[in-house]
């Protein structure tokens, strides 16, 4: 009876075993399908109608907001229907037009304006504003709440070149979504000179995606100021098809809405936002919110990053090839924003055409990523700069945890150096392109967001490379390879607390003792060497994360831990904010959206 009561109790824990792994296992793929799901439902809610055009197929409705002037929503007569999407050049052409029309209906003052609550469906909070005032200025803005954690929020529109102006059209940034706002503009003269004011109050519904207006946060021992701007906090897990930007108080300012998946980085060109606006676009927004252009990536699906060229107009652009069912992460696309065109740039199967058909295997379902099981997530990439001087490109591999330069990109691409543990490339036809490690350091292990930039006493060849150091070491697509001492100080570890009870094995006591580091490195291209040239402490993120400069300082984003952070340059932490999210959130980058949505301070 005792052995049939163990026999039992054993097969009850094995079903359960077999149940959490499924279950990750459901979790996971629809995580990662989320990543590249294409959103279905574009529906806003409205008050009465009180305009059709019938010649632009759209219709103006009052916004059913509480306000004390007139709000407006601006909709096309086919956003219900089915594969209707906002990304689409035509829908925002027509919007723009009805726009201009309702300008033209009436003279709006300062006191009464024209006043379109998300024109153009990319921004939920985002306030169009257009009006005229008697003598000419800027308009500076005040945003008040009754909340105590919530500061008044100040700024200056900006209303594209030429400076002081009669006719003001701008996007208003800042208001807080599911609170009463009250705004103050002032008309501000060329001699600073307040010329006249007005009032309004506007009580903002809540954000589309559900996510939380106000991020908790701690100060850290370091004296020094954050620099100002948004953090923009871009694929949060559970929240795809959003990018969220927040105030140096935690305070959402704006929420972003896309067509899918996240932006990835924001670049900039010809004074216009240039994201992702989903897995298969790519979107430059105006000032106003409108994509004033739309790239389909044609066959390729976007991940990870992407860089401009220059001011040529062309963007490098990772990428995995659609039709191919097996392999992930390993292409770069070049997307022209001149012309539209699609075209492959590089293909890593073919420069490391021995290591990919030798050694990289498949994913398994003992793997540490089962749920991949069946595709070759050989490379891994998750970073790209581009380096004009002799079109080159570095880019970062989380599976081979190495920084590969890859030179003459549009002509013969060919390997130029390969940064990381030497050990991993010694006995294959890669050996050679290895950077000798000058000093005493462990190497990075699992890395994200590799920048490059130049700095104050650098010899010629030399240049730094920044990059949020995982010290997290898997590689589940080589058989032949395992690192027999690794550093006590890398992780082994999936993923930080928001993922404990989901990949338990892999957490318990590593999660304690590991850490991720901001490394800079020194390089020598002319000595083929590469040094640390200093480093700091941040929380532990096993994969995702980021960290990228703002002005003086760093924000890092420890994506697993669900914190990120701004430090000063000798790594001294200044503030830090935790976040909610499903997983990971991907990163977070700061920018001042000056001569964008505000006007430079002078």
């Amino acid at each position: 009876m005792k052995k049939k009561k163990k026999w039992i109790i054993g097969l009850v824990i094995l079903v359960l075993i077999a149940a959490v792994v499924i279950g990750v296992f459901l979790y996971a793929k629809s995580f990662l399908s989320a990543e590249t799901a294409i959103r279905e439902d574009w529906s806003i809610d409205t008050g009465d109608l009180l305009a059709s055009d019938e010649e632009l197929n759209v219709s103006v409705f009052d916004a059913d907001v509480p306000s004390s002037i007139g709000i407006s929503r601006v909709i096309p007569e086919e956003n219900e229907e089915e594969g209707f999407t906002y990304y689409d050049e035509d829908v925002q052409r027509r919007l723009a037009a009805a726009i201009v029309k309702l300008a033209d209906v009436e003279a709006f003052s300062m006191e009464e304006p024209l006043a379109v609550l998300n024109p153009f469906g990319t921004g939920s909070n985002g306030l169009y504003l257009y009006f005229n005032t008697r003598r000419a200025g800027t308009i500076q803005y005040t945003i008040h709440v009754d909340n105590e954690d919530i500061p008044d929020y100040t700024a200056t529109a900006y209303e594209g070149e030429g400076g002081i102006r009669t006719r003001h059209e701008f996007q208003m940034i800042g208001l807080v979504p599911g609170e009463e706002n009250t705004v103050t503009m002032e008309l501000i003269g060329k001699r600073g000179k307040v010329l006249s004011s007005s009032s309004f109050t506007i009580t903002m519904p809540e954000t589309m995606s559900g996510y939380p207006v106000l991020l908790d946060s701690v100060d850290g021992e370091s004296g020094s100021e954050l620099s100002d701007g948004l953090y923009a906090m871009i694929r949060v897990g559970g929240h795809t098809g959003y990018a969220f930007f927040y105030d140096n108080a935690g305070v959402m300012r704006y929420e972003m809405v896309l067509e899918g998946y996240g932006l990835d980085r924001i670049l900039w060109y010809k004074g216009n936002m240039t994201v992702c606006a989903s897995a298969y676009k790519i979107a430059q927004i105006n000032r106003l919110g409108q994509a004033v252009a739309v790239y389909d990536t044609e066959g390729f699906e976007l991940h990870h990053d992407m860089v401009l060229q220059g001011e040529e107009g062309k963007i490098v652009a990772l990428a995995s090839d659609t039709s191919d069912e097996v392999n992930l992460e390993d292409m770069a696309i070049e997307v022209n924003l001149e012309t539209g065109e699609v075209t492959q740039l590089l293909d890593f199967k073919e420069i490391f055409s021995d290591y990919y058909e030798n050694d990289a295997s498949e994913l398994t379902a003992t793997d540490e990523f089962f749920w991949l099981a069946g595709k070759k997530d050989w490379i891994h990439l998750n970073t790209v700069q581009y380096l004009p001087e002799d079109d080159s490109v570095i880019v970062s591999s989380r599976e081979t945890s190495t920084i590969i330069k890859v030179k003459n990109v549009h002509s013969e691409p060919e390997i130029d150096y390969l940064i990381g543990d030497e050990d991993f490339w010694k006995g294959t036809p890669y050996e050679e392109y290895s950077y000798a490690q000058k000093g005493d350091f462990v190497p990075q292990y699992g890395q994200h967001t590799v920048e490059h930039y130049d700095g104050e006493g650098l010899e010629e060849d030399q240049y730094y490379l920044m990059m949020f150091n995982n010290n997290y070491w898997v590689n589940g697509t080589r058989d032949d390879y395992e690192i027999e001492d690794l550093p006590d100080s890398v992780g082994t570890v999936l993923a930080s607390d928001s993922l404990n009870s989901q990949v338990y094995v892999y957490l318990v006591d590593e999660g304690e003792r590991t850490f991720s580091q901001v490394y800079i490195y020194r390089i020598d291209e002319n000595a083929r060497t590469f040094s640390l040239e200093r480093s700091f402490d941040v929380p532990y993120s096993s994969i995702v994360s980021n960290v990228t400069p703002s002005g003086e300082n760093l924000v890092v984003n420890s994506g697993t831990a669900n914190v990120f952070g701004e430090y000063d340059i000798q790594g001294g932490l200044i503030r830090q904010f935790s976040y909610e999210c499903e997983l990971q959130t991907y990163r977070v980058m700061k920018d001042d959206f000056d001569s964008f949505w505000f006007l430079p301070a002078e």
